[in-house]
């Protein structure tokens, strides 16, 4: 039996979700149809684009995605501290860019109406602004936003109705740095896994391939989140390590899936798994088993046993994984 949403949420845990949407009919998201022969390949741009859109408005970054031939995945970060510091204008203007608001949020965006508007109007759009700043950071309306859109182009281009997507995305709460760091990868690595692509900077439409791609121009993609470097004082907003270890092991572990064996990882690129308190081994399980391992979420055992009673599980399935994989976490 699916499980309601918010038993799957818990920002008092973490900010970090991986989703992940699949098709439900025969015809693909992406890819080439091999009963029909039609290319949907261009459909690609489309989830990209608007992944990348609905980022710039929801307080939701983007830690990695990879779009496939029948399916998306997504890392995403909430960011509840940023929602709630927009002011009024900004939440309505941020919602109006995606959806047409009501009569009187038009017309409180309207400085002269709003000049005229009543004491009850006004507080009517409070009302409304406080249902918009909490959806603006709900990753329910962020996947809505995302999979409603592409289903209507979609169903627009293969002139029919119906179902697109199957009835809900999947989420995992990822608990801990370690959780963060593996599912990345995992995403990042998908069309090799895949057999799609041989290398992640050739895999089109990934987060890998944003990154690899500014690291020649020396930045950092801005439409993604940011790699801040190891915890120090004054900590910026972002990923905790470095951009070039997180692409170098990528890199690497994506070569030893590539050749169908378990692999090694190179000694220069250890020390990032050392701080994630992963061993090689554990790390190649994570980046090619991750949804096979865990269900609503991931972690060390101590946090999932956390999450468990913040979100009044009776079970978490997945602990005796993470107690293999995360044991030095």
């Amino acid at each position: 039996m699916p499980q309601a949403r918010k038993s799957q949420i818990s920002l008092i845990d973490t900010p970090y979700y991986h989703c992940v949407s699949r098709c439900v009919r025969r015809s693909f998201l992406c890819g080439v149809d091999k009963f029909t022969g039609q290319s949907y390949e261009h459909r690609r741009g489309w989830v990209e684009e608007r992944l990348l859109l609905l980022a710039s408005v929801f307080a939701i970054d983007i830690c990695a995605y990879a779009v496939m031939s029948n399916h998306t995945h997504v890392v995403l970060c909430v960011d509840k501290i940023e929602a709630e510091s927009w002011s009024k204008e900004e939440v309505l203007t941020r919602w109006h860019s995606l959806h047409k608001g009501t009569l009187l949020t038009n017309k409180y965006l309207n400085v002269e109406q709003r000049a005229q508007m009543s004491e009850s109007e006004l507080l009517a759009v409070a009302d409304t602004v406080t249902i918009y700043r909490q959806r603006l950071y709900d990753i329910s309306w962020f996947m809505r936003n995302l999979n409603e859109y592409i289903a209507r182009e979609a169903n627009k281009e293969d002139d029919c109705t119906g179902r697109f997507w199957e009835g809900r995305f999947k989420s995992q709460a990822l608990l801990d740095e370690s959780a963060v760091l593996a599912c990345m990868a995992y995403v990042d690595l998908n069309p090799i896994r895949a057999k799609m692509d041989s290398t992640p900077e050739t895999s089109h439409h990934t987060s890998i391939k944003q990154r690899i791609e500014a690291i020649r121009d020396s930045k950092q993609p801005e439409t993604l989140m940011r790699f801040v470097g190891n915890h120090r004082h004054n900590m910026p907003k972002g990923i905790a390590y470095s951009l070039i270890d997180y692409c170098e092991l990528v890199d690497c572990t994506g070569r030893c899936i590539r050749e169908d064996k378990a692999g090694h990882i190179e000694h220069h690129h250890s020390p990032i798994l050392e701080r994630l308190g992963i061993n090689d081994e554990q790390w190649l399980s994570l980046t090619t088993q991750f949804e096979q391992h865990f269900s609503t979420a991931v972690g060390s055992e101590h946090m999932l046993q956390q999450f468990k009673h913040h979100t009044n599980h009776q079970r978490i399935r997945g602990m005796g994984k993470a107690k293999t994989l995360f044991k030095s976490a």
